[in-house]
């Protein structure tokens, strides 16, 4: 293995983000505070609303627009928990200038939820000021009690609209990063993830689910960083979820690719988004914990490992599996194209499309909010064909779970995903689809949800230990 060749970064410089449990508590902060200190060079510190406050404040909005008033008894719990902070880790001197700009946006947020109940309506937007205020918030309190300079994520994140939502626009955005810090720096910054700006409007947005990962790795790729990390409340990346298997261990390095697979069949560490932009300039990225921070923790880069193996193994639930059986699924390229097209052009993601174990048909797996409408989706493509008897069924079966092996070039590792199905099915476990050759780096399982926890420790312990 090799490490991946430097770029043309002329100045060194990392990109921390710190998630919501990494801010969500006094002790926690104390860490976060630690580590910090601990720097030898300015860095640039992103950070989540306090841990769990978005979910509230989310809550909090709908209960408004319910009319009920609850609103007022939830504020001065919110204001209770930042004031907390500021009294155990704000000095004594920026004590009363942080906690005027802290009741400022508490000030501002309960009138948000008093016009919100007055029309008992949440529109999208007015929902996107709502969480903006966790953010907001939080990066005041963590440049306070670092003693960094605070940079505000609304002058400098940019979004444009994307059929119902909003999605960064990157060039706009990694613009104004580069006008907004001047490098090198002199002290460490500070500012919040998730919250953005409409380029047109001007109206407060955010990045969604993961978006202050997104931030940070906007930031990094366009200031060339040397490092994104990502302090979290786990040591790394684990070959597979611990809660399921106890026997799961920290991977130390791997792929980009390998990372983004893992994440986009379930592991949770990090936001799949967040690895493109950094991925395109060569920039790594460190998992490390916030409450163990002398963990090694799991290096993402452009490795190249000598052989195939597997590195980990995710599970994904709550999907729906559909198939199309018939004389015409001997024809696989034109029935997958067909298939899958039909599905994307009406805005139903598609997460594998493979092979049923027991049939010769076409097996594609969507989420299962998605199962009725994808299945309609399939009737009308294949109207055609099962009028002319070359498509003989249609059918979906929900409560299912995508069980994904992820490596690099693990397609190059011979009857992989035949080995695993026939471990599954001599423990009476019915495999019912396989995704087997379509991937360089990834073989897809599907097996019930009721079979997903016993599947995924076999697997696991097979693919992890087995001989090449």
């Amino acid at each position: 293995m090799q490490n991946p060749p430097k770029g043309s970064t002329k100045y060194c410089m990392k990109v921390m983000k710190f998630g919501g449990t990494s801010v969500g508590t006094v002790d926690s902060l104390k860490n976060l505070k630690q580590i910090v200190e601990g720097l030898t060079e300015p860095a640039i510190i992103v950070v989540s609303a306090l841990g769990g406050l978005t979910d509230r404040l989310i809550a909090t909005a709908r209960d408004a627009a319910s009319g009920n008033g609850l609103y007022k008894t939830e504020m001065p719990v919110i204001r209770g928990r930042h004031y907390e902070i500021i009294d155990a880790l704000i000095s004594a001197d920026r004590r009363e200038e942080v906690r005027t700009k802290i009741d400022g946006l508490l000030n501002e947020l309960n009138d948000v939820f008093r016009g919100i109940s007055l029309i008992r309506a949440l529109p999208e937007r007015t929902l996107d000021l709502v969480v903006s205020f966790g953010e907001r918030m939080s990066s005041i309190l963590v440049s306070a009690i670092v003693g960094a300079d605070f940079h505000d994520s609304l002058e400098y994140v940019r979004t444009e609209q994307w059929f119902t939502g909003s999605i960064a626009d990157r060039k706009l955005t990694e613009e104004l990063i580069r006008k907004e810090f001047s490098l090198p720096l002199t002290n460490n910054a500070v500012t919040g993830g998730f919250i953005s700006r409409d380029r047109e409007t001007g109206e407060i947005t955010n990045l969604g689910r993961g978006g202050s990962d997104y931030t940070a790795a906007l930031i990094a790729a366009a200031l060339d960083a040397e490092l994104l990390e990502i302090w979290t409340d786990v040591d790394g990346f684990l070959t597979t979820d611990p809660r399921v298997v106890s026997s799961a261990h920290i991977i130390p390095e791997m792929t980009f690719v390998e990372s983004m697979e893992l994440c986009n069949f379930g592991a949770k560490v990090v936001y799949p988004p967040t690895i493109y932009p950094v991925f395109h300039k060569n920039i790594p990225i460190k998992i490390l914990n916030t409450f163990n921070p002398s963990a090694p923790g799991t290096l993402i880069s452009d490795f190249h490992f000598s052989t195939p193996e597997v590195r980990g193994v995710s599970l994904m639930k709550g999907t729906a599996l559909l198939t199309v059986e018939g004389s015409l699924t001997i024809n696989v390229a034109q029935i997958n194209t067909r298939g899958y097209n039909a599905l994307a052009r009406n805005g139903i993601g598609v997460l594998v499309v493979g092979e049923p174990i027991r049939h010769t048909a076409l097996a594609i797996v969507v989420p299962q909010k998605d199962s009725t409408k994808a299945f309609r989706e399939l009737e009308v493509e294949f109207g055609p064909d099962i009028r002319q008897g070359t498509v003989t069924s249609v059918g979906v079966a929900e409560g299912m779970a995508i069980i994904a092996v992820v490596g690099e070039s693990i397609k190059k590792i011979a009857g992989l995903g035949s080995r695993l199905v026939n471990i599954l099915e001599r423990k009476g476990i019915s495999v019912e689809a396989l995704s087997d050759g379509a991937s360089e780096s990834t073989i897809a399982i599907v097996v019930s949800d009721n079979d997903a926890a016993e599947a995924l420790k076999l697997v696991h312990e097979a693919a992890i230990q087995m001989p090449r």
